[in-house]
């Protein structure tokens, strides 16, 4: 194997990109190490374009691989990877998102970027990827505007930022203060998805600047590969519109879009516009040209102008699509409740056109969500589960399928929103959410954010404060003029330059995410637009807190009901049974579900009382007698030397003859009988020998008279 190394230091720890033959048929191709992680990124173009495509076919893979960690699949009936898991596909979100903007859009050839984790340490493989992905497109012979850098960055056991931080510091969610991915080229910022526990504005703004100083390092070792290896880059043809069509677009269409693009705040009349657009080329070329069936270039045609239009109105005349200002909410509306009363929890958010319905689920510890991923076996005891039905955009399609959006915009909204959740000790509930995106005019997902949070108050989680999102865009012309937009929807969504999704309580920030159309914006824009989402922000927590000030007391009568208990570890063997066969009688009489953790805490989940006689089944079960305690039992057997009484379902204690009454008897049997109830004392209790000695005498010495 023929291979060449470059090495640079990267937050204190060394990354050394590998070139060699291991990969030799892809078009670009790197094995990127960092400790002990280590990823293959490739990279490919398909040699013919993709006639009437109309959009620039870009795939991005990332794939999960057990033996990367040592571990074989832990499903008894599958040990092969399947289908990509939710962090798989996140993390080719990731890596889609930065790369994207840096092609040429108009490219129709395919590409595809690949990118396996070989190895796996305690280092993040996504960050890797980022960069191999890059090391790999920038090294091919794929035009494309890069290279990119990528750094994980926060405040984790500390006040001290840190990059690239292991795992067991990005994990410990009750210790980190935020955590952000950050990826980028040319001291701008094109890719962002972050954490944090109430973070100011400015501490983000700290970060992203000393993520900028490591990107940088990272685009120059990049570059210096490149001018090295790196291959000529593919010189692809671009079509050219027919002079034709572009005359019938300025004659017929072109003198109606600034009216329609402005016409009010829905987007029908721009819609209407360019279906007409589409039925008069057609109609145009059917006599013309009778054989021509791609007309992508002629949409764009379209696309481009309207663009073009929009931001030359914002930059310019501060003027956008419906008529608001640039720091203005569209109108709101929110509702806690008053559904069904079946529902756990529910909460229905309007701003503007776009409307979303969550859901909230309470289930018991039994409930939580077991992921068995390629870096760790957790339990997720909070979930939220994000649909975009295709009547949400007033469209037809393929319904309960999940695809790679939905889990994304799910996730965002599920990290802004577990920031703020109690603790497990304080609220034992396996809490799931499902937020139902019934109409579609802007960033449903940061309008799950605000449904959801008043779902879970609605439903009675003790949540930190209320949480609320919102999606900021760009007009960008120049560093000195560009406008920066609250409440992006429709036109300004699809042709603004950028969507900075900002999520937040009253005292700081909870979750970002940044996805741009540019190579990359500012860091200067970017404090701007955060310190701009906060006035918005406040304005949708004034709707939410005016709905329902505080979580509900009491959570709803249908959702279980949770009751905690202590027992000591040695007992725990004790309460399961051999083989489990005691628990299992436990929830078969009691109709509760036990949970006990390896510490003793028992978690009893039930409707009605059934966790409460579960709770005194246990408690009867590991109770721990002391002596001197005066009780009652029934007699339950008879020997020659004493009798054994029952204390409770699962314990008997023994009076020996001898303590039977202050005088002596000669026959037990004389004076007592089984299934008599008797007065006892605790005498001893012997823990090694499981044996507990009783007195009646000491207990009532009148009990048993002297005949």
């Amino acid at each position: 194997m023929e291979k060449k190394e470059y090495s640079v230091e990267i937050g204190g720890k060394t990354m050394t990109a590998i070139f060699s033959d291991l990969a030799d048929q892809a078009h670009g191709s790197v094995l990127l190490k960092y400790g002990e992680t280590i990823v293959l990124a490739t990279a490919c173009m398909s040699r013919d374009k993709q006639a009437g495509l109309g959009f620039f076919n870009l795939t991005v893979d990332y794939m999960e691989k057990f033996y990367a960690g040592g571990k074989i699949l832990g499903s008894r009936f599958v040990r092969r990877e399947g289908k990509p898991s939710e962090d798989a596909v996140l993390a080719s979100r990731v890596i889609d998102r930065t790369l994207r903007p840096l092609f040429d859009q108009s490219i129709r050839h395919a590409v595809q970027v690949i990118v396996t984790v070989i190895s796996l340490d305690e280092n993040d493989p996504v960050v890797l990827a980022v960069n191999a992905a890059s090391l790999a497109l920038a090294v091919s012979n794929i035009p494309w505007d890069g290279p990119i850098g990528a750094v994980r960055i926060g405040k984790y056991d500390d006040d001290t930022l840190k990059i690239n931080a292991p795992r067991n510091l990005r994990e410990d969610n009750d210790k980190y203060k935020f955590d952000l991915l950050v990826c980028g080229k040319n001291q701008s910022i094109n890719m962002i998805e972050a954490a944090a526990h109430e973070e100011s504005e400015d501490g983000i703004t700290e970060a992203l600047h000393k993520a900028s100083g490591e990107i940088t390092k990272l685009e120059d070792f990049q570059k210096k590969i490149v001018t090295e290896i790196g291959k000529e880059k593919r010189v692809l043809a671009k079509e050219k519109i027919a002079d034709e069509s572009v005359s019938l677009f300025n004659e017929k269409i072109l003198p109606k879009m600034e009216g329609a693009i402005f016409s009010g705040p829905g987007k029908k009349e721009i819609d209407e516009l360019h279906t007409e657009w589409n039925n008069l080329v057609r109609e145009y070329y059917k006599e013309k040209d009778p054989e021509k069936e791609d007309f992508a270039l002629e949409d764009d045609l379209f696309d481009d102008k309207e663009n073009e239009i929009l931001h030359q109105k914002a930059v310019n005349e501060n003027k956008r699509a419906d008529g608001r200002e640039m720091d203005v909410v569209r109108s709101l509306y929110a509702q806690a409740g008053g559904m069904s009363s079946i529902l756990h929890g529910s909460g229905i958010f309007y701003r503007g056109g776009t409307h979303v319905f969550s859901v909230l689920t309470l289930g018991g510890p039994e409930d939580k969500y077991m992921v068995d991923g390629m870096e760790a076996n957790i339990e997720k005891r909070f979930m939220h589960h994000y649909n975009f039905p295709p009547y949400s955009a007033g469209e037809t399609g393929r319904a309960g399928f999940t695809n790679r959006r939905e889990v994304g915009h799910g996730a965002l909204a599920e990290k802004a929103l577990a920031m703020v959740l109690p603790k497990v000790e304080d609220f034992p509930y396996t809490m799931r959410l499902v937020s139902e995106s019934m109409a579609s005019n802007g960033s449903t997902s940061q309008a799950s954010i605000c449904a959801g949070t008043l779902a879970l108050m609605d439903g009675g989680v003790p949540i930190k404060a209320p949480v609320a999102g919102i999606a900021m865009g760009l007009m960008y012309e120049s560093e000195d003029k560009y406008k920066i937009l609250t409440d992006i929807q429709g036109p300004e969504d699809h042709h603004g330059d950028m969507d900075f999704k900002v999520a937040g309580t009253r005292n700081g920030i909870t979750a970002i995410q940044l996805d741009v159309k540019v190579d990359g914006v500012s860091i200067k824009i970017l404090d701007e637009a955060m310190k701009q989402a906060v006035k918005a922000r406040l304005t949708i927590l004034d709707v939410i807190e005016k709905e329902i000030s505080a979580p509900r007391k009491d959570i709803s009568p249908n959702a279980p009901k949770i009751l905690t208990m202590k027992i000591k570890p040695d007992q725990i063997g004790m309460v399961i049974g051999s083989g489990g066969k005691t628990i299992k009688e436990l929830k078969e009489k009691t109709g509760a579900e036990i949970t006990i953790e390896d510490d003793g805490t028992v978690y009893l989940t039930g409707v009605g009382d059934s966790a409460m006689k579960a709770k005194e089944m246990i408690f009867e079960m590991t109770r721990e007698f002391q002596p001197g305690e005066m009780l009652k039992g029934e007699v339950v057997k008879i020997a020659d030397f004493g009798i054994f009484v029952k204390l409770n379902a699962f314990v008997d204690g023994m009076v020996h003859v001898s303590e039977l009454a202050p005088f002596r008897i000669e026959r037990i049997t004389d004076v007592v009988k089984e299934g008599m109830i008797v007065p006892v004392k605790v005498l001893r209790v012997e823990h090694d020998k499981g044996r507990i000695s009783l007195s009646i005498k000491e207990a009532d010495k009148d009990f048993f008279k002297k005949s």
